[in-house]
């Protein structure tokens, strides 16, 4: 009797299951009406190298490939879409102010900078997830002019269109980072090598520095900078892939979406697809289970300093998991985490949520840790004047350094995105230079009006693009490469 009852459980189970799915995917299928129509640039999808081919390429090879993948949507995508004349103000229509094509430089590219004198060591910069080499063109100049040859990679999958990243995998980005450091290698032998990743290029450099623990024909790198780093992503990421269920039929292709917006920035894409988001929770994955592998073997030992820059307010990676699934996982080897703190300023603190001020302290209680631990932010009882707060690996004894600069009034916060960038970025700057143009300013729009006006949310345009302690981030990264 046992068993048919069990069967019985096990069948209503399943049709509970299948009902839950089916009333989830209804309700996928019908919030689609407010999303936009896809355009071209969400259906056309070009063709990368995989990762064989990546792993065969030398860098030559793969700048070839490149421009043939920038020559098929000229042809394809951009020719048709200036013709229809349906897109004035998007980077896929060659009469755009935002047209890569015409401006100073196409940032989309893969490049690299040599120093202008003596090569003291060789750094690849991996950027983040939509973004391109872009986000990195200033640390990458910086360390130029320091003596470091510079290698920035474009990821596969971006700086084209974001259909691309709906076949894109976070294997190819593997194999284009260990294609950049052979390059990297290749031009310098035998110099100091350094990995520096920002949002989904941190998790490539760890799980490339992890990678070469056990592989002896993986360059190591020296130090690992990392800004942003994606350790940990939403919940949501890890079933993400169900929501992309309805697009295998033509009528529901919106669902492979989870946002549709115009294409106005020409160096990052604004519609996000719902592969991308699983890609990520898949590669935050693989780091840790090759933590694990590395600590069960006892290779984590060898795991090079870590030194990593993060806000404290961060909606698109967790600072919780840097801390816990990252730092508090490192061993004692002189890594360091910089946090930049929310505006605790008498003028700021009355707005702030309850649990965004109590943040810090559940994160860093006061403890003796086996890293150094570095807090940026306003100093007590000096108004919106900033200090670096550092407490050394081991120690409890807390050494302030005074920054010079005050916590901007109208900023309550940074983000995930604004650390790269100095306030002069002309693309992301809130104080951008004169000379140097890309079609828009993001960083000094302050829209004002009703809701529901905008076809972009207020929240991304309000969102801090740029770092107003970036000189101070670009003071620690210097101090580590030497």
């Amino acid at each position: 009797m046992r068993l048919p009852r069990m069967r019985n459980v096990m069948a209503w189970t399943l049709v509970v299951v299948l009902l839950i799915v089916v009333a989830l995917l209804g309700v996928r299928i019908a919030g689609l009406s407010s999303l936009p129509e896809l355009q071209p640039w969400h259906r056309l999808v070009p063709q990368e190298l995989d990762v064989d081919q990546l792993d065969a390429a030398d860098w030559q090879a793969y700048l070839a490939a490149e421009a043939a993948l920038f020559e098929r949507l000229e042809r394809e995508l951009v020719e048709p879409v200036t013709q229809a004349g349906t897109a004035r103000y998007s980077r896929y229509a060659s009469d755009s102010p935002v047209y890569p094509g015409n401006l100073p430089h196409d940032w989309n590219r893969s490049f690299i900078l040599p120093p202008q004198g003596e090569v003291r060591g060789v750094v690849v910069l991996l950027h983040g997830l939509t973004d391109s080499p872009y986000s990195l063109r200033h640390i990458a100049q910086h360390l130029s002019e320091q003596g470091l040859l510079a290698v920035v990679p474009r990821m596969p999958g971006h700086g084209s269109v974001p259909a691309a990243l709906t076949d894109a995998r976070w294997e190819q980005w593997l194999a284009a980072t260990r294609l950049a450091v052979r390059e990297a290698r290749r031009q310098v032998p035998e110099a100091p090598l350094y990995l520096l990743g920002y949002s989904n290029g941190g998790a490539l450099a760890l799980r490339y520095s992890l990678a070469a623990l056990e592989d002896e024909r993986l360059a190591m790198p020296r130090q690992v900078v990392l800004i942003s780093p994606m350790i940990g992503v939403t919940s949501y990421a890890r079933y993400a892939g169900l929501a992309a269920l309805p697009a295998v039929l033509p009528a529901f292709a919106k669902s492979a979406w989870m946002n549709v917006l115009p294409e106005f920035n020409p160096f990052k894409y604004n519609s996000f697809p719902v592969q991308a988001a699983r890609q990520t929770y898949e590669l935050t994955s693989e780091v840790q289970h090759a933590f694990d592998a590395a600590e069960t073997s006892g290779r984590l030992q060898r795991l090079p300093p870590v030194l990593a820059f993060q806000s404290l307010a961060d909606s698109t990676v967790s600072t919780p998991a840097v801390v816990r699934q990252l730092f508090e996982r490192l061993p004692d080897n002189g890594s360091e985490l910089v946090v930049f703190d929310i505006n605790r300023s008498r003028a700021a603190s009355s707005l702030l949520r309850a649990d965004m001020s109590d943040l810090l302290e559940a994160l860093l209680p006061s403890a003796r840790r086996n890293y150094d631990l570095t807090v940026v932010g306003v100093a007590a009882d000096q108004g919106r004047e900033v200090e670096a707060r550092r407490v050394a690996s081991g120690s409890q004894q807390v050494e302030h350094q005074a920054l010079g600069v005050e916590y901007p009034s109208q900023l309550f916060s940074l983000s995930h995105v604004a650390l790269p960038f100095p306030p002069g970025d002309p693309l992301y700057g809130s104080d951008p230079v004169a000379g140097e143009s890309y079609g828009v300013s993001l960083g000094t729009l302050a829209p004002r009006g009703e809701h529901g006006v905008l076809v972009v949310g207020l929240d991304s345009l309000q969102r801090a693009t740029s770092n107003p302690f970036y000189d101070y981030l670009q003071q620690r990264i210097d101090q580590r490469l030497r």
